[in-house]
């Protein structure tokens, strides 16, 4: 995953930045490495 691709995902709402929860749930679903999914996942949470 590429630094481009992370900052593509993120957007300003207000004066915070996010990336949204579909974004990070086709992350998992599509992450080859079941370790990654979940590290993916927590760091979600």
């Amino acid at each position: 995953m590429s630094e481009q691709s992370i900052a593509a995902w993120i957007k300003q709402e207000g004066d915070n930045k996010c990336i949204h929860c579909k974004s990070l749930k086709d992350l998992i679903l599509a992450h080859p490495s079941v370790r990654k999914r979940v590290d993916v996942f927590a760091l979600s949470i």
